[in-house]
This record gives C-alpha cells, structure tokens and sequence, in this order.
C-alpha cells in the first residue's frame, strides 16, 4: 500500500480536546505522524499507511466531538537532485523494514470452562451396561 495524507477537521476549543484528538490520531494503526494545521489549529494532518480513515473519523467522532474529513491523497514525495558523481559513489544500502504489531488485548473475567474425563466404560466386569 501506499503512504497516503488524510487531513481531518476536528472541533477542538480546548488544548483538553486537542491532546485527546492528538492521542487518538497517534493510536490508529499505520499512522507514521500527525500534525496540527490550519488557522486555528482545528485540522490534523495525519500521514501513514494502510490507514482506514472512516476508522480514524468515528473514532473521532465517538470520543472528541465534530469531524469532518476533508482530505484523503497520496503523499507527495519530494527527490532530491542527484548528481551522476554522486550516486555512483555511495554504496547501495538495504533498508528493513520495521514491523509494528497491532496491541492485543486478552479479556478477563470470562468463562472458564473445565474438562472432565469420566472413566472408561470398556471394562468387561460391569454387566449393567
């Protein structure tokens, strides 16, 4: 997948809200980074990958207050100029990938079920069954 830009349009009058909105951004998973713009402040920028941004919005939504998504695109990567020189000096690099794992969460106080084995009925000396 490809690193997209999602901006979203947050009603934030306090820095309460705008901490809780920035905690909530930060948690999605595939966010990369996140940042406020805008006039007021009242848009966050976030940029990363494989991020569900209906996901991001009712979160939002359900948590901070109004939103409203106003962009979803691709990231615009700027290349540097490069000089023939200079890419043929520098040796050829192999970058890894991070892998980041979702955060699972076991839940407590379910039902434990415990399995009970009763004794085998193969037994040639019980004549009643």
């Amino acid at each position: 997948m490809a690193k997209q830009n999602i901006v979203v349009k947050v009603a934030m009058f306090d820095n309460k809200k705008t901490r809780k909105a920035m905690k909530i951004v930060v948690g999605v998973s595939g966010v990369e980074s996140a940042a406020l713009i805008g006039s007021d402040k009242d848009q966050i920028k976030v940029t990363g990958e494989g991020i569900d941004s209906v996901e991001l919005v009712m979160l939002l939504r359900k948590r901070v207050g109004c939103t409203e998504l106003v962009s979803v695109g691709p990231v615009e990567e700027k290349k540097p100029p490069t000089t023939t020189l200079a890419a043929s000096q520098t040796p050829a690099t192999t970058v890894v990938p991070l892998q980041v794992y979702p955060h699972h969460y076991s839940s407590y106080g379910g039902p434990y079920y415990h399995v009970y084995e009763s004794p085998s009925n193969d037994d040639p000396s019980c004549t009643i069954m």
